[in-house]
């Protein structure tokens, strides 16, 4: 980084009214800022901004859960107030504890299963004979003229009679 580059942001940081408070920690390290709203050198009104500055500075080593949930959602803005340490800690006593839970339902669970599958007898084999809608059900073939029994309606068979000699 030449001289001209430090210049150039120590001037910056000299015209800017960006004040960086820092807000919290937490157990990785990173650190927590938040900046109020404010007006630059130009008259242009910056919106607040909460930003975090991490504990390990290469994105490679970034990890999903490095930054606790709770820091998150303020980082976020799903939540005014920044996170205490007495709550992350609760919180991560509660997910412990939920975790612990749904294992144990889990293998009780898979205990449950397989001592059901002990107690059921094999699959019986069955005959496929034909589809209970089909007309002919549970006769060899289909008669040409219509039966009835009871309930039950079946249409006689509609053949095609053998002769050509319709006229066109």
């Amino acid at each position: 980084m030449g001289w001209s580059q430090r210049l150039f942001g120590v001037i910056r940081r000299a015209l800017s009214k960006e004040v960086k408070e820092q807000v919290g920690t937490d157990r990785f390290g990173n650190k927590y800022y938040y900046i109020p709203e404010y007006k630059n050198w130009r008259g242009q009104t910056i919106r607040e901004k909460r930003i975090v500055e991490a504990a390990n500075k290469s994105e490679i080593d970034y990890e999903v859960g490095d930054i606790p949930t709770e820091w998150e959602a303020w980082i976020r803005k799903t939540r005014q107030t920044p996170p205490t340490m007495e709550e992350i800690m609760k919180n991560e006593k509660c997910r412990e504890e939920i975790q612990m839970k749904s294992q144990d339902f889990y293998e009780k669970e898979k205990l449950l299963q397989e001592e059901s599958n002990k107690e059921l007898p094999p699959p019986v084999q069955t005959q496929i004979k034909g589809h209970a809608s089909a007309p002919y059900f549970g006769k060899d073939e289909p008669s040409e003229s219509p039966t009835s029994t009871g309930k039950t309606f079946q249409p006689g068979s509609w053949m095609p009679h053998g002769d050509k000699g319709h006229s066109q």
